[in-house]
């Protein structure tokens, strides 16, 4: 495979299903998603039986925890290895360019591979490919244990760059008439369409020297307004932070036994610019189960004088007030606890951003037993509805621009953990395209 290390990428092999595979069955969305309603992945494993399926490739973190936990992670391995030798799944070389509509909007990425060499998820990192929130290194050991067992990696990685000339994906969309197809699928569970295509060789060389414009020193420090001292940051994480910081734990590891010429050392991702109008942020809520302390008490002694509580009439207006809020003072929203409908504000807070006040609240809330579990949900609906459940509670947050992420990150670090979302529950990442990693 080809490798370009000055931008931190290769030109990738991937793995797709032979030709007669139910592709919509095949395609099943991120593991990290409906974490708190089970019953989605109960319809799913109905609606694909014993069919070829990527359901049977991932490990879904709805089970996290669970009894079981090594039997599939063994079957897992199995199915892999049965797949690559029955000819289920066929090697392609190349990028592939990759269309997704959902709801008459279309997004466009671009499958490559990215150097774990020029990435670093630690706090103050200054790697080509960046965290762009906090990691929880403590939620890296069941994924590691999965990952290291593994013959392929089937990403939901979403890595973003910041082109608002559109320069690298776009141009990709005018040439498209000249690359092959792939796959097309109408996924299920309400995911949309999704198409991949096979990049010439003459458009992958445009792609790379559009990168490698992106990347350089003096145009970096130009469009930021900082030094030329200050080192690049090219890729920046959008979704699967944690797969990705697995990916490079895995690295770690394999690097002393194989040096540095191994297939671990790199990992597929779908890269998309975060300037394509379809990209769209989404926030990311917080919903705590079977509370066990006085939640507003807590929060009042916490935060102390800086703390007020507003009760609202509705949901919508609650999600108005906190949307639309302006100053200095953070505002969140409340479902449940006891309350109804409601708005917190902090006035005078440590964090830069609302998430951050309320995440740390939340993890010394957790750390005291404040609640059973806690958990990060998509959309205001599903907050609404879990919040709603005797002895729940919900904290509603409102978004960030998508604009400010890549200066926020270069000048202030990874934002806090849950920050944002690419999208909702149903528009992230279905699995299509695998690659070997052994």
């Amino acid at each position: 495979m080809t490798i370009f290390s000055d931008i931190g990428i290769q030109i990738p092999q991937v793995y797709l299903p032979k030709p007669g595979i139910d592709l919509q069955k095949w395609a099943v969305i991120a593991c990290d998603q409906f974490t708190a309603e089970p019953q989605y992945w109960h319809q799913l494993e109905q609606q694909v039986g014993a069919a070829p399926s990527t359901l049977k490739l991932i490990f879904p973190e709805v089970y996290l925890g669970k009894p079981g936990a090594d039997e599939r992670i063994a079957a897992i391995g199995q199915t892999m290895t049965d797949y690559l030798n029955d000819g289920v799944l066929l090697p392609f070389e190349g990028m592939v360019f990759v269309e997704r509509s959902v709801a008459g909007i279309t997004r466009r990425g671009l499958m490559l591979c990215l150097d774990l060499e020029a990435y670093d998820y630690r706090a103050g990192s200054v790697s080509l490919i960046r965290a762009t929130e906090g990691t929880i290194v403590d939620r890296l050991p069941p994924r590691v244990k999965i990952r290291e067992q593994a013959a392929l990696e089937l990403p939901h990685i979403l890595v973003l760059i910041d082109d608002p000339d559109h320069t690298v994906i776009e141009p990709l969309t005018a040439a498209k008439a000249e690359f092959a197809p792939l796959y097309e699928v109408e996924l299920m569970q309400g995911g949309g369409h999704l198409a991949g295509y096979a990049v010439t060789d003459a458009a992958q060389q445009r792609v790379v020297a559009a990168l490698r414009a992106l990347a350089q020193p003096e145009r970096f420090a130009a469009r930021y307004g900082v030094g030329p001292e200050q080192p690049v940051l090219l890729f920046a994480m959008g979704d699967g932070n944690h797969s990705l910081a697995t990916a490079k734990a895995i690295w770690e590891k394999n690097k002393a036994r194989f040096g540095l010429d191994h297939p671990s050392r790199y990992a597929l991702v779908e890269v998309e610019n975060v300037h394509d109008e379809a990209l769209q942020f989404e926030a990311i809520h917080r919903v705590l189960f079977g509370l066990k302390k006085d939640l507003l008490l807590e929060m009042k002694t916490a935060f102390g004088t800086g703390f007020s509580y507003t009760a609202m009439p509705s949901v919508q207006a609650m999600q108005a007030r906190v949307d639309g809020a302006l100053g200095a003072s953070h505002a969140i929203g409340l479902i449940g606890g006891g309350q109804g409908f409601g708005v917190l504000e902090v006035a005078q807070p440590a964090s830069n951003l609302p998430v951050g006040t309320l995440q740390n609240f939340l993890d010394g809330f957790m750390q005291q037993g404040g609640a059973e579990s806690i958990d990060y949900v998509h959309g205001a609906d599903v907050l609404a509805r879990l919040a709603h459940q005797p002895g729940n509670a919900g904290f509603y947050l409102a978004g960030m621009h998508k604009s400010d992420l890549f200066k926020t990150v270069i000048l202030e670090g990874a934002l806090p953990r849950k920050t944002f979302s690419l999208g909702q529950a149903h528009e992230k990442r279905y699995y299509m395209e695998a690659r070997r990693i052994r």
